[in-house]
């Protein structure tokens, strides 16, 4: 078990160096072939000598135990990565995995909120900043808000990569972020007229309310990180969203995110741009959006061509 152990550091530590995978995704990886180890040598087996009868056999066990197709999928993608690692590296002549496919999954089209809908949000958020009689924090925690939407829908940053912003972002003479993403992958994203003015807005009051703009983040906060957690963000949202008079259950931070990818498209922007500045590693998870467009005419169709839908003639 210790030199198969081996084997499987190594492929993380590759992983890591070579394709700059993130520590969340290594500590997925390293839970997935742990499970997958763990059945083979309960089943006097290993990983150098597998074939594959005991991967379908692995995978089977799973669905008895509860694991749904999407997870199945997920572990069975490491698995694979792990042999296509053993055959590269020549300590096997082949791989098992070649000929396996993973458990038939349906992938749910994102949440996207309608234009008019994120034009609702930005203007609620928004409201009363400009208004010397509202309490000084009340008007910052709305600049703030606003501020963040505004970024968030001209950009479509990862929450995380928006809380954690540097202060260095709020440059006034900035046309676009510098954005660490996934992997310490860096992409550069333009902002906005409104962006970069909903930023000033806040700033001022920052000062104006004596917090202190010297530090390092963007949206400072009393947290243990120093900056706006993103479950303080998210309830800030929620509320901004009973207030626009949209189900709150259908607005978050991703949501956002897809909501300015969807636009984009809709637009008419190119698919390899989005891409970039969404920071996907990989098209094929950009091209979901292509999906909730083509549902969109689908159901522009149905609703309004006069024969889209047999039961009204």
């Amino acid at each position: 078990m210790t030199s198969v152990r081996q084997h499987v550091d190594a492929f993380l530590d590759m992983l890591t160096a070579e394709r700059g995978a993130a520590r969340n995704t290594i500590e997925a990886y390293s839970r997935d072939l742990d499970d997958y180890l763990v059945y083979l040598m309960d089943h006097g087996g290993d990983p150098l000598t597998s074939d594959t009868d005991d991967l379908s056999a692995w995978m089977a066990s799973q669905a008895k135990r509860g694991f749904s197709a999407s997870s199945s999928a997920r572990r069975l993608s490491a698995v694979r990565q792990f042999h296509r690692f053993l055959y590269a590296e020549g300590l096997r002549r082949d791989d098992p995995t070649s000929a396996m496919t993973g458990p038939k999954r349906s992938r749910p089209l994102p949440k996207v909120l309608t234009i008019e809908e994120v034009d609702q949000l930005l203007a609620v958020a928004g409201q009363g900043v400009d208004d010397p009689r509202r309490p000084l924090t009340r008007r910052l925690k709305a600049a703030r808000l606003s501020c963040l939407l505004e970024i968030l829908y001209a950009t479509g940053l990862r929450v995380s990569e928006l809380v954690t912003l540097p202060l260095s972002a709020a440059r006034r003479d900035a046309k676009v972020l510098t954005v660490r993403g996934k992997g310490g992958r860096e992409r550069l994203v333009p902002l906005t007229d409104a962006a970069k003015r909903a930023t000033d807005v806040y700033l001022e009051l920052l000062l104006a309310a004596g917090r202190t703009i010297d530090g390092r983040w963007l949206f400072p906060a009393d947290s243990d990180a120093g900056h706006l957690t993103r479950q303080a963000f998210a309830r800030d949202l929620k509320d901004a969203a009973i207030a626009a008079g949209i189900d709150p259950a259908n607005v978050s931070p991703h949501v956002l995110r897809h909501a300015f990818a969807s636009h984009l498209l809709q637009g008419g922007a190119d698919l390899r741009a989005v891409q970039q500045l969404l920071g996907h590693a990989d098209i094929a998870t950009t091209q979901i959006y292509t999906h909730v467009l083509d549902a969109r005419v689908a159901a522009m169709v149905r609703d309004l061509h006069p024969l889209g839908d047999s039961d009204k003639a």
